[in-house]
């Protein structure tokens, strides 16, 4: 099973900087803090797949990471804190060992990039999310 670790981070313009990376801000979410996340993701993924971690891009959205233990795939996506006219967007998720099992999803959107899936039981993966010039790069634990 995919390790839990359910936080927050602000992401400044790391995008002008050119640095990937996190920094980690903040510690396990309370079960009010999950409780708004689950209703901020709203189940994009699917039935079966729960919130284990995510991050906030400013003010503009977040990305989710989402795990599946039934069926061992992640799934990632970004969605907009505001929906409104369509900004660029970017939700990929891959395999660390095996980059060439990846999945992604980028273009103008109003609302969320993605879902984007991949098997992932026994394996480190990567994930990214985009809003505008607001990304981040997570380099997440292996399963």
């Amino acid at each position: 099973m995919m390790k839990r670790t359910v936080r927050a981070v602000v992401v400044t313009a790391l995008a002008a900087a050119g640095v990937f990376g996190t920094t980690a801000l903040a510690g396990p979410a309370s079960a009010a803090t999950r409780g708004v996340v689950e209703a901020q993701y709203n189940g994009v993924c699917g039935k079966g797949f729960e919130v284990v971690d995510f991050y906030d891009l400013d003010k503009l959205g977040t990305m989710y990471l989402t795990w599946n233990e039934k069926t061992g795939e992640a799934c990632a996506v970004t969605v907009r804190s505001k929906p409104g006219a369509r900004l660029y967007m970017h939700a990929k998720l891959y395999q660390m060992d095996h980059n060439e099992i990846s999945d992604g999803d980028s273009g103008a959107f109003t609302t969320y990039a993605g879902p984007v899936t991949i098997p992932a039981r026994g394996e480190c993966i990567a994930w990214r999310g985009q809003i505008a010039d607001q990304y981040l790069v997570q380099n997440y634990n292996c399963d």
